[in-house]
């Protein structure tokens, strides 16, 4: 499954953070508006559901990641995906998290 695939229902996943519309679509940049309407069926662009995922579901915040860390990261993803993905692995377990 691809990154931008896994967000079906922005609005559960809000739910289950138990935050407002305000709290959750400000980290990703969207206006409260703007989420109610991706809420209510508009299609979300891709861009917005990666930030999404990488904000509400990996937990990672925005900012504090640097342009610098998204490069190495898309680069180690490219280069070499198997180490890529053993990192990742070794990070959500660390974190107590599983995927």
């Amino acid at each position: 499954m691809k990154p931008f695939e896994r967000i079906s229902n922005p609005r559960e996943i809000r739910r289950r953070l138990r935050l407002n519309q305000q709290e959750f679509w400000s980290r990703v940049g969207v206006t409260q508006s703007g989420g109610s309407r991706y809420e209510s069926g508009r299609t979300m662009p891709k861009p917005v559901r990666e930030l999404l995922r990488l904000v509400h579901i990996e937990g990672i915040e925005l900012s504090k990641a640097k342009g610098q860390d998204f490069e190495v990261v898309s680069y180690l993803k490219q280069a070499n995906p198997r180490l890529y993905s053993r990192l990742r692995r070794a990070a959500l377990k660390r974190n107590g998290r599983k995927r």
